[in-house]
C-alpha cells in the first residue's frame, strides 16, 4: 500500500541538540557547580525526580496503585507529574515482582521526551515489546517473533519485509473484502436492534475482524476450514495469556493481583489452542511461508511470525481501535455526523458509487476522524526502549541525563494529550488534523511507535502495518455513514479498551 513520504520529526531537541556533546559520567560532576543548557532550547538541567522505593516493597505498592488507585491508569501517572513538578520522572512500572526482573523505569510523559523512543540509535528494543517482561517464547512456538526483535539484529530486516509482503500482496482485495464482511457485520446488527434494541459491536467486530484479516491478506475464509468460528475465541484466549500480567479483568483485587500479576499463567495451558490456530495459518498462509522461505527465514519462524502479526498485532488492534473509533464518533453527536455523511456520500457518488482509493482521497474529514481517534486514545499506549548510552533527554522544561541501560518508558496518552501541543487535548475534534496547521499537529500523532509524518523502515520499530490500519479505519467510518445518517451507543469499559453497545441506527436518507 501506498506510503506517506518520510519527514524528520522536527521537534526531537530531545537528542538530536545534543549528539555530538552528550554527557559522560565524568562530565556529570561538573554539571553539579555550571547550569547546563540545551542549546537549541536553552533548559537548565534537572536530575530526574522520584524513585523506586523500597526493594519488591517499591514495586508492589506502584502496582497496587497502578491498577487499584483511585485514578486509575492516568491518575498513576498524573500524580507522579505533580508530585515532581516533571514530565519526566522515576517510577516502578508493571508487573513487578516475580514476573520482571527490573521494573525501574524512566518515565516520559509528555510530547517533547516522548519521541527518544523512536531513535534505535539511542535506544534498543530488544524483548521490550510488553515492557518489563517477556511472555514465555512457549507462546509463539519457541520464537522470539519480530515485535520483540531490535532492528540491529540480523533477522529484523528480513523479518519486517516479510510482514510488508503479507500487508501489500493482495491489497486490490482489502477493499472488496472490507465492505463485503463489514457490511455483513451491519446487518447483524440492524437484526439486534429490531430483536433486542442494542447490538454489542464489539462482539461482531471480532468474528468480522478475523475474517476479514484472513479473507484480504491470506485469501482464505476461516469458516471454510476446520477452526470455522473459534478463532476469535482461541486468540482472545492466547492473548490473555501474554499480555495477563498488564490486564486488569475487574475480580477482587487479592484474586486478581494474586492470579494474573504474580506469576505467569502456564503456556502449557492454551498450547492447544494456539495449535489450531497454528494448523489454520500453516495451510492458510502457505504463499507467505514460501515467499519467507525465499527471503531466507525458516517455515516455523516464518508462520509464527504471520501468526503474531495477524492475531496479536492486527486482530487486537482491530479489537481495540475499532469499538474505540465507534465510540469517539458515537459520542461526536447529529453535527459531525453530518459533516461525514456529506461527505462521504459526495466522494462516493463521484466515483461511480463506490468506495475506491481515490474516493476515501476525498474524505480529508474521514482521514483526519480517524487520526483524532489514534491521538486521543492511542490502541498500544506503552513505549520502551533501553539507553545504549549515557545521554540527555528534553521535556519543554528541562534537560535529564540518562544513564546507559536505564529503561525508559513512555505512557503515549499523556503525549498525544499534552496540553502544550494540542488545544482541548482531552476533547475529540474530529476535524483537528485539517488544513495546514492540522498537517503540522500531524508529527504528534505517535500511535505507531513512531510519527505519523514518518514512514515504516527495515531500520526501524515503527509498525509495519501503520498505514494498512489508517486505511481500514477509513474505510469503517466511511461504510457507517454511507448506510446511516446518525447512531448513538452506550459506553463501558473493558480489559482491552472500550465497550461499545449501540442503541440505534438512523438510516441513511439521501
Amino acid at each position: 500500500m501506498a506510503t506517506a513520504a518520510a519527514s524528520q520529526l522536527s521537534f526531537s531537541s530531545p537528542i538530536a541538540g545534543h549528539r555530538g556533546r552528550r554527557q559522560t559520567r565524568a562530565s556529570a560532576s561538573a554539571t553539579d557547580r555550571h547550569e547546563v543548557v540545551s542549546p537549541k532550547l536553552r533548559l537548565p538541567l534537572r536530575k530526574v525526580p522520584g524513585d523506586h522505593g523500597p526493594p519488591l516493597l517499591g514495586a508492589l505498592k506502584d502496582r497496587l496503585e497502578y491498577f487499584y488507585g483511585p485514578g486509575g491508569r492516568d491518575g498513576f501517572f498524573a500524580s507522579r507529574v505533580r508530585a515532581h513538578r516533571s514530565t519526566v520522572v522515576r517510577l516502578n512500572m508493571p508487573p513487578g515482582p516475580f514476573v520482571a526482573k527490573d521494573p525501574r523505569v524512566v518515565a516520559l510523559l509528555d510530547a517533547a521526551s516522548f519521541p527518544v523512543l523512536f531513535d534505535t540509535s539511542l535506544v534498543d528494543k530488544t524483548d521490550l515489546f510488553t515492557g518489563t517482561f517477556m511472555p514465555s517464547t512457549d507462546l509463539t512456538g519457541g520464537y522470539r517473533v519480530l515485535s520483540y526483535v531490535d532492528p540491529a539484529e540480523p533477522t529484523h530486516a528480513p523479518l519486517k519485509s516479510l510482514l510488508f509482503h503479507l500487508l501489500t500482496h493482495r491489497r486490490h482485495h482489502v477493499i472488496p473484502a472490507f465492505r463485503d464482511i463489514y457490511g455483513d457485520l451491519f446487518g447483524l446488527m440492524e437484526n439486534d436492534l429490531a430483536r433486542a434494541g442494542k447490538s454489542d459491536f464489539g462482539a461482531h467486530n471480532d468474528d468480522a475482524a478475523f475474517g476479514f484479516l484472513c479473507q484480504a491478506l491470506l485469501g482464505r475464509d476461516p469458516l471454510d476450514s476446520p477452526l470455522r468460528d473459534q478463532g476469535p475465541k482461541l486468540i482472545a484466549k492466547w492473548l490473555l495469556f501474554q499480555i495477563s500480567p498488564l490486564l486488569s479483568l475487574g475480580l477482587p483485587t487479592l484474586v486478581e493481583d494474586g492470579l494474573l500479576h504474580t506469576f505467569r499463567l502456564p503456556p502449557a495451558l492454551v498450547s492447544k489452542d494456539y495449535g489450531r490456530l497454528a494448523d489454520f495459518f500453516r495451510d492458510a498462509g502457505k504463499d507467505v511461508i514460501d515467499e519467507g522461505e525465499r527471503r531466507g527465514i525458516a517455515r516455523e519462524e516464518a508462520l509464527h511470525n504471520i501468526i503474531f502479526a495477524m492475531c496479536f498485532n492486527s486482530f487486537g488492534g482491530m479489537k481495540i481501535l475499532f469499538p474505540s473509533m465507534v465510540k469517539w464518533l458515537g459520542r461526536a453527536g447529529g453535527r459531525t455526523h453530518g459533516r461525514l455523511a456529506t461527505e462521504v456520500r459526495a466522494a462516493v457518488r463521484a466515483n461511480g458509487g463506490e468506495i475506491t482509493m481515490q474516493a476515501l482521497a476525498e474524505m480529508p474529514l474521514v482521514k483526519s476522524a480517524v487520526y483524532e481517534a489514534l491521538r486521543i486514545e492511542p490502541p498500544v499506549a506503552m513505549q520502551y526502549g533501553r539507553a545504549k548510552r549515557d545521554m540527555v533527554v528534553e521535556s519543554h522544561d528541562y534537560v535529564y541525563e540518562v544513564r546507559e541501560g536505564e529503561l525508559l518508558f513512555g505512557y503515549q496518552p499523556m503525549a498525544t494529550k499534552d496540553p502544550r501541543v494540542f488545544s482541548r487535548p482531552d476533547d475529540y475534534v474530529p476535524d483537528r488534523f485539517l488544513g495546514e496547521d492540522g498537517a503540522r499537529l500531524l508529527r504528534h500523532v505517535v500511535w505507531s511507535n513512531g510519527p505519523e509524518t514518518a514512514s515504516p523502515s527495515l531500520q526501524d520499530k515503527q509498525c509495519a502495518g501503520k498505514d494498512f490500519v489508517v486505511l481500514i479505519a477509513r474505510l469503517l467510518v466511511a461504510e457507517i455513514f454511507l448506510r446511516y445518517d446518525s447512531f448513538d451507543v452506550q459506553v463501558g469499559s473493558g480489559p482491552l479498551g472500550s465497550s461499545v453497545t449501540v442503541t440505534s441506527l438512523k438510516k441513511a436518507t439521501f
